[in-house]
């Protein structure tokens, strides 16, 4: 994997496709255990905002917020596949769906931590404001 080259992410029927610059490469795929993540089982990798960008397929992608309204899901609403999220845990970030990534396997990446979602400070606090 070339870090210095962006790389091409698309969902599975093409109509929205990324660049995404890795300066770190893969480093530290995860997974995350709340409850949307949990179902949804992606390999992430986190990228700042800048080192994402939306080749084509913009009007394809659509938002889904939850709970906190922090995170920003995004989904080709064509085939269904999360290309990537800004992250609750860093705004300034992105979490790229792996398996969108040209020529990468993340079953092949070998075993994947898990973040824990399910105890996230965000939601201490939104639960305290109620």
């Amino acid at each position: 994997m070339d870090i210095n080259k962006p790389h091409k992410a698309t969902c599975h029927c093409g109509a929205v496709e990324l660049s995404v610059k890795l300066p770190e490469g893969l480093k530290r795929p995860s997974r995350c255990d709340c409850s949307f993540c949990r179902r949804r089982g992606t390999v992430v990798v986190a990228v700042d905002l800048a080192n994402l960008s939306i080749i084509k397929g913009e009007k394809s992608l659509n938002l889904y917020q939850f709970n906190t309204d922090t995170a920003r899901h995004y989904f080709c609403k064509i085939c269904g596949i999360h290309t990537h999220h800004q992250r609750r845990s860093n705004p300034h970030q992105f979490s790229v769906n792996v398996g969108c990534l040209e020529g990468i396997n993340p079953l092949k990446l070998g075993p994947i931590p898990t973040n824990d979602g399910v105890n996230h400070p965000s939601d201490a606090i939104s639960k305290e404001k109620s």
